[in-house]
């Protein structure tokens, strides 16, 4: 479905110096300074596939997002979105993409939604009855009839992204390019969001390729991510591969019947202890929670039991130091 052979993308920039007199000779004989966004990255992704692209501000998500969008043209490489080049036949690649981007939005501003989305109907030349079999569903899983009457400018954030969704989505792509669509949303909103996005990919085999700095996103709607850091993949494989592999400690949270001193547990450490609840922590290669539930359970009635799997941010940021590269949150 898509399909990325050592793609790069350069930037020419022009050194700036001081003066006037300079900046009149940048004119004619200018230096220039060359930046690489992205860097001789490859991968695939298959059809109905959610996957997460994400990685630290300046990681060079975006620049791929435009590349596969047919915006921005390639230094080298090849990438192909469903057999087609992207760059070399934007119109048939515009027919077969929807994008949504979290700070932009291709809806008119000062007309309601609905006249945006008659718009982009005849843009993208889409039948009647297909608009109305897509805004039926789009009233259904967004909502969409509560506002569709309201000009965009008027519209709360996460109202404008349940707009641009359906606009992005109304000509049937095949294939959805999402980048910080959760953007500055609200939690009830961001819930809408993810579970559209989980109904058109289950329903119509839409692959999503999605980029994000919200990992609840990542935890809720892929399956697979794709890690990607100063221009370069870092990491390719499934969410539950970067827990195994990273996310080596668990913590085991008791509730015992009774209060009782703290004591200890082969091949598990007390971490903290509040009362009737224990916490301990243990490595998944040298122990099992059922192991220490039957040792814990063997000494002391237990009320109630919870595992704490480590948070993807956290796995994350683990890949980030071993690759000894920067650690801020995504």
């Amino acid at each position: 479905m898509i399909s990325v052979r050592h793609l790069t993308k350069e930037f020419k920039r022009v050194k700036r110096k001081e003066g006037f007199l300079s900046g009149v000779r940048n004119l004619f004989s200018a230096e220039y300074t060359i930046k690489r966004a992205v860097d001789d990255i490859s991968f695939e992704v298959r059809e109905g596939e959610i996957v997460g692209y994400i990685g630290p501000n300046g990681a060079g998500k975006s620049t791929s997002i435009k590349m596969l969008s047919g915006i921005l043209v390639p230094t080298s490489g090849h990438l192909e979105v469903n057999g087609i080049v992207p760059y070399k036949d934007r119109k048939a690649n515009a027919r077969q993409i929807g994008a949504v981007f979290g700070q932009k939005t291709q809806l008119w501003w000062d007309v309601p939604v609905i006249e945006s989305l008659r718009l982009l109907k005849d843009i993208y030349k889409v039948s009647d009855r297909q608009y109305k079999r897509n805004l039926e569903i789009f009233n259904d899983l967004l909502e969409l009839d509560t506002f569709c009457q309201t000009p965009v400018r008027q519209l709360s954030l996460g109202q404008r992204m349940r707009a641009d969704l359906a606009a992005a989505l109304q000509h049937d792509p095949k294939i959805l390019f999402l980048d910080e669509p959760t953007i500055g949303v609200d939690i009830v909103a961001k819930e809408k969001l993810r579970t559209f996005i989980r109904e058109i990919n289950r329903e119509f085999k839409v692959t999503v390729l999605l980029t994000t700095h919200d990992m609840w996103d990542i935890e809720k709607l892929c399956s697979r991510m794709l890690i990607i850091d100063h221009g370069q993949v870092i990491y390719d494989g499934s969410v539950e591969q970067i827990r195994d592999t990273y996310g080596g400690s668990r913590t085991l949270v008791v509730e015992l019947e009774e209060e009782v001193a703290d004591f200890s547990v082969p091949r598990a450490e007390l971490v903290k202890s509040e009362g009737r609840k224990k916490w301990f922590r243990f490595n998944r290669l040298e122990a099992s929670p059922s192991d220490l539930i039957t040792q814990i359970g063997g000494r002391y009635p237990i009320v109630d039991l919870t595992v704490e799997e480590p948070e993807i941010e956290q796995l994350v940021r683990s890949i980030y130091q071993g690759q000894g590269r920067r650690t801020e949150v995504m």
